[in-house]
């Protein structure tokens, strides 16, 4: 009466040493879900889930590996395994978001069934936390990178109106100053000297041409006017056929739907840039043929650009044409990517997506 009772306490003890809590699955359950609610940062969470395991089970090794771009790597541990862990699945309605590593304790060569029993439990409750951290770190991620998109625009903007300053105050603004000044002279020297007067206004008809020429060059760099006289399509037609015309010995084919329905202005803009760079491309650096320029319309506005060129050097750095290219594509949320084609060459995509109601209203078009 006095032994057994002794016994079976000083077995818990013991037990509880050994073996942690696991012979009280509600009090492991409990302390995990306190380490949970007083992880108040999204980085702290993985850390406290291994560090609850490993204290409330005794375990020397605790980890939890989660897969980053198609490899296994380890977010959070505790202790150091002296042999391969075993892993325990950690999922998410049905979805695999890591795994839980654990080490048997020193002196056994395996999980015990106990404990293995345990631990799948404890995998089944870390898994929406491990699921929330993931979704935590991609949401800021994505925050990070609207960030950098709003910099750079905002970046990109003020540049641009700078430029637009610079060449309006220092082009134009002189220009018409001086032709003010001519005229008026012209004006005076009319009854009393015509020829002198007709000198004036012949030198000031030459600074209204040069006006002309520079308020165009300011009004193809902030839309071609191409694309409002001839429409995305013909625009690119007619940028192909300069090419032709300059002597560069290699063709260009358009193969796109002669009737493109109305589209966002700067996705026309966009698609016009880069389909200009990446020729440019092609003529300096190709040494290619013939290149072909397909342009489709289906869940987005898809520009594929292949040349039959020397491909791509093993030893390429993206330069600044290739930059611009992405940067124009992610700015209106699409992408482009410059690989080389699996026939020789270089092959440029472009994807930007398009509102909804443009997609429905050109499905019947193609």
């Amino acid at each position: 009466v006095l032994v057994q009772p002794l016994r079976n306490r000083l077995q818990r003890t013991i037990n509880q040493l050994l073996y942690g809590a696991r012979d009280d699955p509600y009090r492991v359950l409990a302390r995990l879900g306190g380490r949970l609610e007083g992880a108040f940062e999204p980085s702290s969470v993985l850390p406290a889930i291994v560090q609850a395991v490993s204290e409330s089970l005794r375990l020397p090794y605790v980890a939890i590996a989660l897969e980053q771009s198609g490899n296994i790597e380890i977010a959070a541990a505790s202790g150091v395994s002296a042999m391969e862990p075993t892993r325990f699945p950690l999922n998410y309605q049905g979805n695999l978001v890591g795994h839980l590593l654990v080490s048997p304790r020193r002196g056994e060569s395996d999980i015990a069934p106990v404990d293995r029993s345990l631990l799948v439990d404890l995998a089944q409750q870390a898994g929406a936390a491990v699921h929330g951290v993931r979704l935590m770190a991609d949401l800021q991620h994505l925050t990070a990178d609207l960030q950098r998109s709003r910099e750079r625009l905002v970046t990109t903007r003020e540049e641009e109106r700078r430029r637009l300053r610079r060449d309006l105050h220092d082009g134009l603004g002189p220009q018409l100053a001086s032709q003010t000044l001519t005229l008026t002279a012209a004006r005076q020297l009319l009854r009393t000297d015509p020829d002198a007067a007709d000198s004036l206004l012949s030198e000031a008809t030459k600074h209204a041409q040069t006006a002309i020429t520079d308020i165009r060059r300011l009004v193809y760099d902030l839309r071609p006017p191409a694309l409002d006289d001839l429409g995305l399509v013909g625009a690119l037609r007619a940028q192909t056929t300069q090419y032709g015309a300059s002597g560069v010995h290699f063709t260009v084919n358009v193969d796109a739907p002669e009737l493109l329905p109305s589209l966002p202005a700067a996705v026309e803009v966009a698609c016009y840039r880069i389909a200009q760079e990446a020729l440019t491309n092609v003529v300096r650096h190709a040494n290619a043929r013939h290149c072909v320029i397909t342009l489709t319309l289906q869940d987005g506005l898809r520009l594929e650009i292949v040349d039959d060129g020397k491909g791509l050097p093993p030893d390429r750095q993206a330069g600044v044409g290739f930059a611009s290219m992405r940067e124009r594509a992610e700015e209106l949320g699409g992408t482009c990517v410059v690989e080389t084609n699996e026939g020789g060459g270089v092959r440029v995509i472009m994807h930007l997506p398009i509102a909804a109601e443009l997609s429905r209203e050109t499905e019947g078009v193609f």
